[in-house]
């Protein structure tokens, strides 16, 4: 049976699943429809945040990312890994005592306020559209390669079916529609990386496969390191980011993973704060499954990619005898082809092959052809200038770092179903963490805006027709930004954490560790994190800033850290010339930490 076919069948099949469930697990009350009833077992609770946190970015992007950038990838596997390990211990257990299971609630109550609500409402707001604009930038990727439509319509395939088993089952129908989602990912991650691993290293295992010695004698990363500094590229065990920047970035990925709001309400889907730990546990068990295997799965790619491209005697491969996967990812855009030198042979190096933002081909209307049968592009670059000091020719080839993933097993030529099994995870991993986004989005809207702000008198069907109303303006926004992406899917991924780090994770910690901190200290430190952090990322991503003018050489990814600093100096300057918060809410505070009078998990 042939690619497509299987895709077909994979791809279809899964989405009769998950509707299957949304039917069976559609919300009927308020209480379902934002934490799942609460009665969610511990195994269930942690294969659904696994799902909800393996995202588009995780499946597909990451290990692209990896393979471009070599050791700078690092600082997205040491961020999320970490930043769910400060989540688990430091936020998750004292929020679920708490009993509030929004962020914008928890800000709004703990700091006895409805303007720091609102605010609270406002941040988790941009974190969810900027995280869900990759997800379903991811999506469209997933269906313009597979289904063989353009990536715009992908998006809207993908906006429907998401509309339908979020705005149906709401946390209840996304949490169970998450478990068959976690399995399908994971088995279409693991199972080709353990074929890649065994077949470039002939160990089985891509967790110890990266370090294995090839048949000439080098290590896997050796031949990477020596690939790459032969084709003008920089080491890839060395990178080009500073140290510095790497630790802002890092700490601003580890920060704002604790503060993603979607996470955090997972831990008031099950019955107890014990349960909330459980889970927690489980969760980072099957997220290790996926994330230790993605170094080896991205170094393992950049070999075949670099040697399938240029050829055995490194010197490029005719674009008539390329594998039918270089001209289907062509099709879908996300690959080019300049033939500079005019030889007729694909040949990657470094340096652009095409001119314009990121070297990426811009394709005119209809399908115009070069002689050989590749697209043209409008921007193609005419000269054929490189440095012959360090790289062997001209780079021809653009590769979009989100494809690699999806591309690997056909680069390599695993199995057809191998190939549709891939597919599957990718569209499984995006519209998981989609769902799970929209949610919180339709949540903050109808219960901590309409309900606890505007009109606290809306009754409980009002308020879950408020949240589906919410919900389906969410998928519609979340689906222009899919449309209109600012960057590759892992960067995007990436602002959204650091805006998360500057604005939502010093409020909760300072609300959880500091009674002494106030309205005034909470409302000041989240203005101050969130206009700086999406200020430096405005201007440096979309208004033309350069980066030679980094503040300190950060990058926009990183600044999140330095918006974290920004927010703790400001909120406790703040809080300790204003008057403290009650007496009872400090005694509240206090009894926060104490590990027992855990209320419901539904309480709102």
């Amino acid at each position: 049976m042939s690619v497509d076919m299987l895709s077909y069948l994979f791809i279809g099949g899964s989405f009769l699943l998950y509707i299957g469930i949304a039917v069976w697990a559609r919300a009927g009350s308020t209480k379902e429809f934002y934490v799942a009833g609460g009665g969610v077992h511990p195994i269930a609770n942690g294969m659904a945040t696994a799902a909800d946190w393996m995202s588009a970015a995780s499946f597909i992007s990451l290990a692209g990312l990896i393979s471009f950038v070599g050791r700078d990838g690092s600082a997205y596997l040491m961020g999320w890994t970490g930043g769910y390990v400060l989540l688990a211990m430091l936020l998750a257990p004292y929020l679920r005592k708490f009993g509030k299971f929004t962020v914008p609630d928890f800000v709004g109550d703990r700091y006895e306020s409805s303007t720091a609500r609102i605010i609270g409402v406002v941040c988790t707001i941009v974190i969810s559209f900027t995280y869900v604009a990759g997800q379903m930038r991811g999506v469209g990727i997933v269906f313009s390669r597979y289904l063989h439509v353009d990536i715009n319509t992908g998006v809207i395939l993908g906006m429907a079916i998401v509309f339908f088993y979020a705005v149906l089952g709401g946390m209840k129908g996304i949490t169970y529609t998450q478990v068959a989602q976690y399995c399908v990912l994971i088995l279409a991650f693991t199972v080709p990386s353990f074929f890649l691993s065994a077949q470039v290293t002939g160990h089985i295992l891509p967790q110890i496969g990266l370090g294995a010695t090839l048949e000439t004698g080098q290590s896997v990363l050796a031949t990477l390191d020596q690939l790459s500094l032969d084709l003008g590229f920089a080491q890839y065990t060395a990178g080009k980011k500073s140290t510095f920047d790497i630790f802002c970035l890092t700490v601003a990925l580890m920060c704002g993973t604790a503060g993603l709001p979607h996470v955090i309400v997972r831990f008031f889907t099950v019955p107890r704060v014990k349960d909330a730990r459980t889970s927690a546990g489980y969760a980072l068990i099957f997220i290790a499954l996926l994330y230790t295997a993605i170094p080896g799965v991205a170094g393992f790619g950049r070999v075949n990619l670099i040697q399938t491209l240029n050829g055995p005697d490194n010197a490029g491969t005719e674009y008539a005898e390329i594998p039918s996967w270089f001209k289907n990812w062509e099709n879908a855009g996300l690959l080019g082809w300049n033939d500079r030198n005019g030889d007729g042979k694909i040949q990657y190096a470094a340096g652009a092959a095409f001119d314009g933002k990121k070297g990426k081909p811009s394709y005119a209307e209809g399908d115009e052809r070069g002689e050989f049968g590749q697209r043209l592009a409008t921007n193609a670059k005419t000269d054929a200038g490189f440095d012959a000091a360090k790289q062997p020719f001209a780079n021809e080839v653009y590769v979009d770092r989100d494809i690699m993933v999806l591309a690997n097993p056909e680069i390599a030529q695993l199995p057809a179903w191998v190939i549709a099994l891939v597919a599957a995870g990718a569209v499984a991993a995006a519209l998981s963490t989609a769902a799970g986004l929209l949610l919180v989005i339709s949540t903050a809207i109808a219960h901590d805006l309409m309900k606890k702000t505007i009109n606290p008198n809306i009754n409980d069907k009002q308020e879950l027709m408020y949240a589906r109303l919410a919900a389906v303006v969410a998928i519609c926004i979340a689906g222009y930004f899919g449309i209109n992406p600012p960057g590759f899917v892992a960067q995007v991924v990436a602002l959204a954490f650091g805006i998360a780090s500057a604005s939502v994770f010093p409020t909760l910690m300072l609300g959880i560790f500091y009674k002494r901190m106030n309205t005034q200290g909470a409302i000041a430190g989240m203005l101050v994190g969130l206009i700086s952090t999406v200020g430096y990322m405005w201007y440096f991503v979309f208004g033309g800033g350069n980066s030679a003018d980094y503040f300190m050489g950060v990058s926009p990814g990183g600044f999140g850290a330095i918006g974290m600093v920004l927010h703790f100096i400001v909120a406790i300057v703040v809080a300790s010339m204003t008057p403290p918060p009650s007496e009872e809410m400090q005694r509240i505070v206090e009894d926060l930490r104490i590990p027992r009078g855990a209320g419901e998990a539904h309480a709102h």
